[in-house]
């Protein structure tokens, strides 16, 4: 949803609900020609597309001759509102599905039409000039349409205009100056559009508009001086365009202005001293222009600043001295500026302060106890600067800290023990400063942290064991720091995806433990002393893609596995005795031959006393050979056992015969007292094993006698599963296909499903709100994950409550992708229809190609459906993502077993549910892609 959106909505209800007050109220003179207004919205309908998802286009729309007139039956159609005269006065068509143009729309037969609300549709086609002839139009809502041509000049002549909306189109041109003569105009939206061209100086003629928003177009030039006329205006909205030039000095006249927004243009010079005239300015947003010079010195004089973004420009001198005392600040970006000063003086007590990014500038001082004292912040960055001394302690009383960012400084001294308090904290970067000493080991009470890099520090000692509580850890960078040792509890971080202990005195044999992180895909241990043998262990681990164990002293065979055969000779090179038939390395074979050769000149020397020492050991290894070969023919055994019984079973680090003999036991051979989930595909059971943890076994139906089994869809769970690895997606172990049952391996989510939890009224009321907003976002990172971090792209096509599993924690784990499809470039990717329905995008019914758009829809109701404790259901049918007319409220939404939230749960939740309503977009192309949506969550 843009910025302006959220602002606009509850002030454009109030002037809709007010012009059809006046519309339905006002005493119009009897007229007797309605027959006329009726034929011609017929022959308007009669020219619009069928939609195929409805069966018939504004059916209510038709004429009753016998025991009616004209005037009855057309003020009884959907969306017409008729006068007591029985004239046409409102059309009201707003998300209606309808297709067509507007060059059939006969306007000169409406002369009494004040209103018109088109919005949300699937218009196409230019705006017809004839539309000046509707001389009493007040309101005009085209907006969210796919309407192209430009902005017909004819719309200067309705003199009678309060609102404008023409937002999110494909109109391009330039901005009539004729649009300056609306001088009733409140109202006008030209937004995210392809105009082009300088903004018509005139505009600042609309001397009564009190919402402006020209954004997301092509404009050029510079942003015109009249617009200090526009002394009625609240909201100015210009950001991502192309403007140029200085922002005028006489904005500073307009006493009303709250909300000005120019982000994203080429703007130059200096913020007007004239901006501290605004004294009910609420937000300023100038990010990403180039403007310079010193920040105004009262630009928070009326402390009611609450939002200030003036990142990315070429800011200098110090923070003024208003800003110290803006109480009401709520996010704060002040990143890559030039920006200087004490930070332990020039910021101050922030009470609703959330978000403050102060990276990339140039301040100095310390990290004070002063950021102990802002109850509220949850994200503090202040990376890139020259901060010096240690960091305070009480920064461990800013409870809601879930974001840390104090890399890049000349920080010292020990990292305070006090971080440990801090139970929210998510991401934690403190690397390129001077900290020393010990890892304290209260991080490890940090059970949310999901990101911690200290690297390029100088701390030493061993790593602190409590590392391996970190459950949730994916990203852990403890590189060019005096670390000497490997914590054996690392193996507890199933999750982590990223481990670099490089350039650290490690000296040690590489413990075959880190085998056990089951989804780490890169590694880097190079650089440092470890020695001995590469675990075979690394043979196993699928996950794994890069490595890098370089300037060590390792010696023996390189594991194979496609990692260290793909391995760099840079990732390999500095170690004296590595071989394998990799470039760059000896052969093993030659390095034995090479061996046996210097053998034979030391058994001239040395042998002959050592004779009868190599007998007793020749004795042994005699023995070893046999003891080898009598397990080498078990082996052989169990391997023909598959082959004969046609039978193909692979469980990732296990003993695959005995592991399935032990799953086929443990449920007293799928017994329905294990079952503990029913699906189309098949049966879920829990087993409990002798050799390894519950696990939860997928068993797909069984054919009818004299059926082939159809395996697609679970060979496409094993592609699917095998090649992707991630926090949120379920683990998954092994596969068995069988003549008489196929079975997949899973690891067991003692929670179960979502749906599940939320069908029932006990396990919905312990489901807190905060727990909530972690599924959603748990599944949207997944779903982000397989469309943007696996070549080619995964579409889950089935995401749904009883598709998302939970663990004890409450963390959500995406599953069953059984009809999950890889988007091969090389593809038309059409298929036929698949899913569940009530989730599946409302395109799939018409089209068989196969979007991430699909998955991101589904999401949307997911979403909905966590918060609202059931599937949303008829709900969907009257939400239209980012509409400014949607009269949707939060409350409308919660779940009412739950506790009422809140502020602050309750602030993020109106942003979750505005996500939500975008996804859920009938339109593929309006729909955000899951990379965007998990970033928007992050906020």
């Amino acid at each position: 949803m843009k910025p302006s959106t959220l602002h606009y909505h509850s002030s454009l209800h109030c002037f809709v609900f007010l012009i059809l007050f006046l519309v339905l109220n006002f005493p119009f003179a009897v007229s007797s020609d309605a027959s006329e207004e009726a034929n011609a919205l017929l022959k308007w309908k009669a020219s619009l597309h069928q939609n195929q998802l409805n069966s018939s286009i504004l059916p209510s729309w038709t004429l009753h001759p016998v025991n009616a007139t004209f005037k009855t039956s057309m003020c009884s159609w959907l969306g017409v509102n008729c006068s007591q005269a029985g004239r046409v006065i409102a059309i009201s068509l707003k998300n209606m599905s309808l297709n067509g143009t507007l060059q059939e729309f006969s306007f000169s037969s409406f002369p009494e039409l004040v209103f018109i609300d088109l919005s949300f549709n699937e218009f196409f086609g230019t705006i017809p000039p004839q539309i000046s002839e509707l001389s009493k139009l007040k309101s005009l809502s085209l907006n969210d349409n796919q309407l192209t041509g430009s902005i017909p000049p004819e719309l200067g002549q309705l003199s009678s205009l309060k609102a404008l909306y023409l937002y999110s189109n494909l109109l391009e041109g330039s901005i009539p100056s004729s649009l300056g003569n609306l001088t009733d105009l409140s109202y006008l939206y030209l937004g995210d559009n392809l105009l082009f061209g300088s903004i018509p100086p005139n505009i600042g003629n609309l001397d009564s508009v009190y919402e402006l928003d020209l954004s997301t177009n092509h404009l050029s030039g510079s942003i015109p001086l009249s617009f200090g006329n526009l002394s009625n205006l609240h909201r100015l909205y210009l950001y991502d365009n192309s403007l140029s030039g200085s922002i005028p000095s006489t904005l500073g006249n307009l006493k009303f202005f709250e909300d000005l927004q120019l982000s994203s243009n080429q703007l130059t010079s200096y913020i007007p001293h004239s901006i501290n005239n605004l004294t009910g300015l609420h937000s300023l947003v100038l990010f990403e222009n180039k403007l310079t010079g010193h920040l105004p010195p009262n630009i928070c004089q009326s402390g009611s600043l609450f939002l200030l973004n003036i990142g990315n420009n070429n800011f200098l001198g110090p923070i003024p001295r208003s800003l110290r005392n803006c109480t009401n600040l709520i996010r704060a970006r002040l990143q890559r500026n030039n920006l200087s000063g004490n930070i332990s003086k020039d910021f101050g007590f922030y009470p609703n302060l959330r978000f403050l990014d102060l990276s990339d500038n140039r301040f100095y001082g310390e990290i004070t106890s002063n950021w102990g004292q802002c109850p509220q912040l949850s994200s503090l960055n202040i990376s890139v600067n020259k901060i010096s001394g240690s960091i305070s302690p009480e920064i461990g009383n800013s409870s809601q800290l879930e974001m840390l960012d104090l890399s890049s400084n000349g920080i010292v001294g020990e990292i305070p023990i006090e971080l440990g308090k801090l139970s929210s904290l998510s991401k934690v970067i403190l690397k390129g400063n001077k900290l020393s000493g010990s890892l304290p080991w209260e991080l490890g009470s940090l059970t949310k942290l999901e990101y911690l890099d200290l690297s390029n520090n100088i701390l030493n000692n061993s790593i602190p064991e409590s590392i391996g509580y970190l459950l949730k850890l994916f990203h852990l960078n403890l590189s060019n720091n005096h670390f000497n040792q490997i914590p054996t509890k690392l193996e507890k971080l199933v999750q982590l995806s990223v481990l670099d202990l490089s350039h650290n005195l490690l000296r040690e044999e590489i413990p075959s433990q880190i085998c056990n992180m089951e989804s780490l895909e890169s590694l880097n241990l190079s650089h440092n002393n470890l020695f001995g043998l590469i675990p075979n262990c690394f043979e196993v681990m699928h996950s794994l893609a890069n490595i890098d164990i370089s300037y060590n002293k390792l010696w023996g065979p390189i594991p194979n596995s496609t990692t260290f055969q793909n391995a760099s000779d840079e990732e390999l090179q500095g170690n004296k005795g590595l071989c394998g038939d990799i470039k760059g390395l000896p052969s093993c074979k030659r390095v034995f031959m090479s061996q046996q050769k210097r053998s034979k000149k030391i058994w001239i020397v040395i042998v002959f006393p050592l004779l009868g020492a190599l007998g007793v050991l020749t004795i042994l290894v005699i023995s070893m050979f046999f003891v080898f070969r009598r397990k080498k023919k078990d082996l052989e055994k169990q391997e023909e056992y598959c082959v004969n019984t046609s039978e193909l079973f692979s469980i990732l680090a296990f003993d695959g015969a005995i592991m399935h003999e032990e799953i086929i036991k443990a449920t007293k051979d799928f017994d329905l007292e294990y079952c503990i989930g029913r699906g189309r595909q098949g049966n879920v059971y829990r087993a409990e094993l002798p050799s390894t943890n519950i696990l939860a076994v997928k068993k797909f139906h069984s054919p009818l006698p004299g059926e082939i089994v159809n395996q697609q869809e679970f060979l496409n769970e094993i592609k699917a599963l095998t090649e992707i690895r991630h926090r949120n997606i379920v683990k998954f172990y092994g596969f068995c296909s069988h003549s008489q049952h196929s079975f997949l391996v899973y690891e067991y989510l003692e929670r179960g499903s979502l749906a599940t939890i939320l069908s029932n009224d006990t396990l919905a009321g312990e489901f807190g709100w905060r727990m909530r907003m972690n599924v959603i976002k748990g599944v949207a990172d997944a779903l982000s994950y397989l469309h943007h971090d696996c070549f080619p792209p995964i579409v889950h096509r089935d995401i749904s409550s009883k598709n998302v599993l939970l663990d004890l924690d409450y963390e959500a784990r995406v599953s069953d992708f059984g009809i999950a499809k890889f988007l091969n470039p090389d593809s038309s990717n059409w298929t036929e229809f698949a899913g569940t329905y009530g989730y599946a995008a409302p395109e799939l019914a018409y089209t068989m190609k196969v979007t991430e758009k699909c998955d991101v829809y589904s999401f949307g109701v997911l979403a909905l459906e966590v918060i609202n404790g059931k599937h949303p259901g008829d709900f969907l049918s009257s939400i239209s993502s980012s509409s400014p007319n949607m009269n949707i409220s939060l409350d409308q939404v919660l779940d009412p077993r739950l506790p009422y939230p809140s502020f602050d749960i309750q602030s993020k939740l109106t942003s979750i549910m505005n996500i939500a309503f975008l996804c859920v977009d009938k339109n593929p192309n309006s729909r955000p892609i899951m990379y965007k949506v998990s970033q928007l969550l992050c906020m």
